[in-house]
């Protein structure tokens, strides 16, 4: 098949304008300012609060030392939204992507381009995980400033007793906020291959979130035994294995494993599925 002079199917849909036109969408910048928001919300509740105080059994937990320092501040900012909040912009900008295209009738012009369908689809994956990765770097980086004026700046108190040096804990965070970005590549995969398969960006997006909420419930029947394992959301507070005085892989080995595998099994059912599909919109 002939295809015109100077043209190369690498070349279309580049990533700078994919990444462009899903900046300047409005949904970008208010996940961004919620997100950035949160740390506030949580100093303005400590300093009504009197500070985060030990349960009545006197357990210490992350919680519990949140004011201890900025380090402290931005695990526990983690901790708090890594089960809900930071599942929200994951789905947001993997579910939206294609199904906005396909809702606002432009889809079949960009394939009409010609763009062909898989580089469309790897230009909005990409530009989708890139987004919610800049998420996720998001709130500790902002927790973390906010956690230093507030309290200051030390050593991260464990709420297993001792502290990690001052020097340790960036690397410590980074890592954490890594596992996270990795646990919530099913989330990922799962919200774009319903963008795939409908026109209504929000039943792509709510579809992710609701099925990421079955998965914790599950999680939470502990008569399914051993099968836990094999859910995502069973592995998603592996990180906390890095915040201990000695560093334990074990966990969060697993728990990226699991996630990388259903994310590529979904991701590959979307392209799949893609490749196929009548485009009429």
């Amino acid at each position: 098949m002939e295809t015109a002079p100077g043209y190369s199917p690498g070349r279309t849909l580049p990533l700078r304008v994919e990444a462009l036109r899903q900046w300047r969408r409005r949904r970008t910048l208010v996940m961004g300012g919620v997100l950035a928001a949160l740390p506030f919300i949580l100093i303005i509740a400590f300093a009504v609060g009197g500070g985060p105080d030990g349960g009545p059994d006197g357990r210490i937990t992350l919680i519990d030392t949140a004011t201890a320092s900025g380090a402290n501040f931005a695990a526990t900012s983690l901790f708090v939204s890594a089960g809900f909040l930071l599942v929200v912009p994951v789905a947001l900008f993997c579910g939206d992507t294609v199904a906005s295209e396909a809702g606002w009738s432009s889809l079949r012009y960009l394939l009409a381009s010609p763009v062909p369908r898989a580089r469309l689809l790897w230009s909005k994956l990409v530009v989708a995980l890139g987004f919610s990765l800049a998420a996720m770097v998001l709130l500790p980086v902002v927790a973390l400033a906010a956690g230093t004026v507030a309290y200051g700046w030390g050593p991260l108190k464990l709420p297993a007793g001792g502290s990690l040096p001052a020097g340790d804990t960036l690397p410590r965070l980074a890592l954490v906020v890594a596992f996270i970005f990795v646990s919530q590549l099913v989330t990922a995969g799962l919200a774009f291959w319903l963008s795939t398969r409908t026109d209504a960006p929000l039943g792509a997006v709510g579809g992710a979130v609701g099925l990421t909420i079955v998965g914790n419930v599950l999680d939470a029947v502990t008569a399914l035994g051993d099968w836990r394992e094999f859910l995502p959301a069973h592995w998603q507070y592996a990180w906390a294995d890095a915040l201990q005085p000695h560093l334990e892989w074990g966990g969060m080995v697993k728990g990226a494993a699991v996630s990388v595998s259903y994310a590529v099994v979904l991701i590959a059912l979307a392209f799949r599925g893609f490749a196929r599909k009548d485009i009429v919109s």
